[in-house]
């Protein structure tokens, strides 16, 4: 990537970075950010709209208070797609620009967004995630009998990984292949720091582009009841591309498990710091659904944001965004806005008015916000029933931070009494 502007572009950006206040450095190496909040609290007090530099060469914006931030998430003129800032792609050869992930939901914008969103939302019902209740309590089960009797275990590689990897599979009707989906994901969700993180995410993309074109394939020439099979055949009836038909497929894996792993081991993390949040839990599971909105508000895995691009000028926060810039809406500082949320850095899971943006806002709000509540909720309520001594094993301090822009974490210990079955 290039950071250099025309020298036109460069007075237009330091006019309009003076209004927004002084320009910040966010941190290069994303995984070792280990408290996001208090910079982005400081941003946020100074200037709801910040001019800022990433991983050190990336000029940006940073969008940072909750009402700036829901406006830019509903606002047509920031763009989802990469192509909008050519300051920012001048740098990248063809095929970084452009593929199979580009033609998905997460990188287009209307129409081509509205007329796929509508393919997915068709097929990724509500009935069809309520029918995944049952399986998804069994595949929790499972797995935390796999280590359950052993009084320890680490709650990202025997829970937080797996699940989502399964019920994703399931739902789409692909077989379940662990370690392999685990290598495509961390090469996707990775920033392109360097030459072999960039060749790693293409590796994985093409090997993803592959493997969901097989399984397209075998969709094609035998439908089953599943999500994957239900797009092949919206892919017949709608006007869908091959390539949009593999985007949607990726997005919904990457979607669909990263986040949800992400979220999920943060969750814990902050229950086991909170000792009387989780004694509320504990004592009412009944919290645990609206516990999920206080959680992924506190802590979610897209804190540090989401990327877009504007189309125009675009005033907002007292200042005026350029066109062709780069722009990260800070989910993570919007969710903590005290102008929006009271006591807004305390975990309250009894906090109501909670309207939390952690799974977006807007036409991009999150397909599967709902299946990530219900892997979320059932592994939260298991994880209490289960083991009510549950611990940390280490301080929490020492656990290591999964590389990528979201915000996870790669391995949580705990120890517990070990539970020799229900």
């Amino acid at each position: 990537m290039t950071a250099e502007t025309t020298s036109e572009q460069a007075e237009t950006t330091s006019e309009q970075a003076g209004t927004a206040g002084r320009r910040f450095d966010l941190p290069r190496d994303f995984a070792q950010w280990l408290d996001p909040y208090p910079l982005l609290a400081e941003m946020r007090a100074e200037s709801p709209v910040h001019r800022a530099r990433l991983r050190g060469e990336v000029e940006v914006w940073v969008i940072t208070g909750y009402d700036e931030c829901v406006a830019a998430l509903n606002d047509p003129r920031f763009s989802a797609d990469l192509e909008a800032a050519p300051r920012i792609t001048a740098g990248l050869p063809p095929e970084r620009r452009r593929n199979v992930l580009m033609e998905s939901l997460l990188a287009t914008d209307p129409p081509d967004h509205s007329r796929m969103r509508g393919i997915v939302a068709k097929a990724f019902t509500a009935r069809r995630v309520a029918e995944l209740a049952p399986r998804v309590r069994e595949i929790v089960d499972e797995l935390l009998d796999a280590f359950a009797a052993e009084g320890r275990g680490d709650l990202v590689e025997g829970l937080a990984l797996p699940l989502p990897i399964a019920v994703i599979c399931e739902l789409l009707g692909v077989p379940f292949a662990r370690e392999k989906f685990r290598y495509w994901s961390v090469g996707l969700a990775m920033p392109p720091a360097d030459g072999a993180t960039l060749e790693r995410a293409d590796a994985a993309r093409a090997e993803m582009t592959e493997f969901f074109g097989e399984q397209i394939a075998l969709k094609r020439a035998a439908p089953g009841d599943d999500l994957l099979s239900a797009l092949v055949t919206a892919h017949a009836n709608e006007h869908v591309s091959d390539d949009e038909l593999v985007g949607l497929a990726i997005m919904l894996f990457l979607s669909g498990h990263e986040t949800t792993l992400c979220f999920l081991a943060n969750a814990v993390v902050a229950l086991l710091t909170h000792p009387e949040q989780l004694a509320a839990l504990r004592a009412d599971p009944e919290l645990i659904p609206r516990a999920v909105d206080e959680l992924l508000r506190y802590d979610g895995p897209v804190a540090r944001g989401v990327a877009r691009f504007t189309l125009e000028d675009v005033p907002l926060g007292g200042t005026t965004i350029p066109r062709g810039e780069m722009v990260v809406v800070a989910i993570g500082a919007a969710n903590r806005d005290p102008a929006r949320y009271p006591d807004a850095d305390v975990l309250d899971v009894l906090r109501e008015n909670n309207p939390q943006i952690g799974f977006g806002h807007g036409i991009h709000h999150c397909l599967g916000a709902a299946l990530a509540r219900l892997e979320t909720v059932t592994a939260l309520e298991a994880l209490l029933r289960r083991f009510p001594d549950l611990e940390l094993a280490v301080p929490v301090a020492d656990l290591p931070r999964r590389p990528g822009m979201l915000r996870g974490l790669s391995s949580v210990p705990v120890t517990f009494t070990p539970d020799r079955g229900e």
